[in-house]
């Protein structure tokens, strides 16, 4: 059974565009990503397909059950992280995360406390006191708690030092290994590439692509850094130019024996080449012109 089926899913607001026609599957038991800029649809499509939102056209279905009428049973099953969590003024953390754990009618203290241990997130504070970066481990054992069969996480690292960074994956890659479905909602490519399978890049409301992470990395494109008198203003096939005194660096797509004859011209005293990463290649479905490659 796929953990998440998503066909047509459209959402707008009045006349502005939320998501246009989404299809997207994700596998049960897979570590799925979700990449996509500020304002690309990401947020609404999460919001959308947890029935949080209703949709404007097309369906989305969790663990089988329709997003719309089987809402309140496909809660019980997700872990849901929203980019920006509120909470009761007033309450402590362990208040907070036991009220998360009652409304589902759990007990978590167990679990609860071994995420909080993990987390280094103190209980006895109330929540107004807390920084960002703590208020969003709250979140995180909320969501983590009462042991999901999928993991819903929009943006979860915001507010984290490195090292939480690292503590936080190391929990999700163990959920992974244990049967738990991830889907991981960022713009930072570098946790995609680090932990996801498979992943889908979305812009303006619209999937654009979705493979496996190692086929999105895969491209004809490498990255050129050259040292020394180089001019390459005859050079087909390059983009993301950057200079630093007579060193240049740029992404190259073009012809490789094209590139050779124009160094081979010019006074190079150091040269590298090297693979290009997830980040540089999903600049490339953003170009200025809209045209992915």
């Amino acid at each position: 059974m796929d953990a998440i089926q998503i066909r047509k899913l459209t959402k707008y607001y009045g006349k502005n565009r939320g998501i246009i026609e989404l299809d997207l599957t994700v596998k049960k038991g897979e570590f799925f990503g979700f990449i996509g800029p500020n304002g690309a649809g990401k947020s609404t499509t999460i919001r959308t397909m947890l029935g949080l939102i209703f949709p404007t056209g097309g369906n989305a279905q969790i663990f089988g059950m329709d997003v719309v009428k089987k809402k309140q049973d496909i809660l019980r099953k997700v872990g849901y992280l929203p980019s920006e969590s509120a909470f009761y003024p007033g309450m402590k953390v362990k208040e907070v995360l036991k009220l998360s754990a009652d409304l589902r009618k759990k007990d978590c203290s167990e679990e609860t406390k071994l995420l909080c241990d993990r987390m280094q997130l103190d209980t006895t504070r109330k929540v107004e006191e807390l920084s960002f970066g703590n208020r969003k481990k709250v979140s995180i054992v909320c969501a983590l708690q009462h042991c999901p069969e999928l993991l819903i996480l929009d943006e979860p690292t915001g507010g984290l030092d490195p090292l939480m960074q690292k503590e936080f994956f190391d929990i999700l890659q163990e959920r992974n290994k244990q049967g738990t479905t991830i889907f991981l909602s960022s713009h930072v490519l570098s946790e995609i590439q680090r932990n996801c399978t498979r992943a889908a890049i979305i812009r303006d409301g619209r999937i654009i692509a979705c493979d496996s992470v190692d086929a999105l990395s895969q491209t004809n494109a490498k990255r050129i850094t050259v040292q020394g008198q180089i001019n390459l203003n005859e050079l087909k096939g390059i983009c993301d130019r950057k200079s630093s005194g007579d060193s240049i660096s740029f992404l190259f797509n073009g012809d490789i024996n094209e590139l050779l004859r124009t160094l081979s011209a010019s006074q190079v005293s150091d040269l590298t080449i090297t693979e290009p990463d997830l980040e540089e290649i999903f600049l490339h479905y953003y170009e200025k012109d809209g045209d992915a490659v």
